[in-house]
């Protein structure tokens, strides 16, 4: 299904819709602040295993990312962290930002593995940001990559949906996507680290 949603103001039918088929273990691809994304309900296990399934890698070997509403969502997900972690979050959320944070027992035990780290994004998209509210719990998430050696993620959602119609539940048509990644810092570390710069700047990355 492709499903179209107007980021700006996104329509409460089509955010129940998309929760629902996410409720029912559905694999959904949706547009974030950077670039398009695969993505499932973290409590999904089938789900999970779909997802790594259509991007052929082990769950134990994967860097998902959940997508959470807030910071306060994000606490619920992660043990405490330092006031200078806060700041930073708070300064740059929602945004273009991975945050790497140690997991705390709500992480469902699927994920943990040997790793005790989750990556957290809370994105400037409101169709992202609405179907976790909805959907009270985070999303697991994962860039759309795309095969092509000159474009190297997807942005149209109509080309998106003809290569992956039949693989995921549900394309979500949010609009052109962006081709470039969020920016990735490492909190689990004093002080916070980068690990991969992508769209998303702070003062102490100039």
């Amino acid at each position: 299904m492709l499903l179209k949603i107007y980021p700006d103001h996104p329509n409460d039918k089509a955010i129940r819709q998309v929760v629902e088929c996410l409720k029912d273990g559905g694999v959904i691809i949706f547009p974030t602040d950077t670039v398009y994304a695969l993505g499932c309900d973290i409590h999904q296990h089938k789900a999970v295993e779909n997802l790594c399934r259509i991007k052929d890698v082990k769950l134990e070997k994967s860097n998902f990312s959940f997508i959470c509403f807030d910071l306060s969502h994000i606490s619920d997900y992660t043990q405490q962290f330092d006031r200078e972690v806060y700041k930073l979050m708070r300064s740059t959320l929602p945004g273009p930002f991975t945050f790497i944070l140690n997991a705390s027992n709500n992480v469902p035990h699927l994920f943990k593995f040997k790793k005790k780290t989750i990556g957290i994004r809370v994105p400037d998209n409101n169709i992202a940001r609405e179907i976790v509210k909805e959907l009270s719990n985070p999303i697991m998430s994962t860039s759309l990559h795309n095969d092509d050696d000159i474009m190297e993620y997807h942005t149209d959602p109509d080309l998106i949906f003809e290569e992956y119609g039949n693989l995921v539940d549900m394309v979500i048509d949010g609009g052109m996507g962006g081709i470039e990644v969020s920016t990735i810092i490492d909190c689990t570390i004093s002080p916070p680290t980068l690990i991969r710069q992508g769209k998303g700047v702070v003062d102490f990355m100039k």
